[in-house]
């Protein structure tokens, strides 16, 4: 008899799996942005910007349960690719909590005070910014780039241990 698969807990299951699927959405919206008509372009900005404002809050509580409830072990591989793995992991991390912070800052530095989901208005630490602004932005760009990067990387460690390896590494997070 096999032993059962060794899972990450249900909130830390839910929790990426909702983050996943607001960056599916957050990401090609902002993608996008400077390619839509006039009639539509604050409706992208709506979604992106509040997605992004959600993604953060999510991504510090999956912080937190990363945290507090300890994860299953590493399979077995290599320290090599251990080592590439949570460079990656901890990378997302980092970039999720990071770019939904410049995003807002941008927005309110170019002098667009953000409502979540267009009713909910938030505060900004900062207001309008002119002298900033572009610099957030350029950085929230790159850091944007760098999301689909890693995520092509996580991706494919994904593949390569569900197709290749055929180990337990994705039913762990199912």
């Amino acid at each position: 008899m096999t032993e059962p698969v060794k899972r990450y807990s249900v909130p830390a299951r839910f929790l990426h799996w909702i983050v996943a699927a607001f960056v599916f959405v957050a990401w090609p919206a902002g993608a996008i942005i400077k390619f839509v008509k006039e009639d539509v372009k604050l409706t992208f900005y709506m979604v992106h910007e509040s997605l992004g404002f959600l993604i953060l809050w999510l991504m510090l509580a999956r912080l937190v349960v990363r945290l507090f409830v300890k994860p299953p072990p590493h399979l077995p591989m290599p320290a090599l690719q251990r080592g590439v793995a949570d460079t990656v992991h901890w990378s997302l991390y980092a970039a999720l909590i990071i770019q939904p912070i410049l995003g807002f800052l941008a927005t309110n530095a170019w002098g667009f005070p953000f409502s979540l989901f267009g009713q909910w208005p938030i505060w900004s630490p900062i207001g309008k910014e002119p002298g900033i602004a572009p610099l957030l932005s350029s950085a929230h760009l790159v850091l944007g780039w760098t999301i689909l990067v890693l995520f092509v990387a996580h991706f494919g460690g994904v593949l390569y241990h569900h197709v290749i390896r055929r180990d337990e590494t994705l039913e762990r997070m199912l």
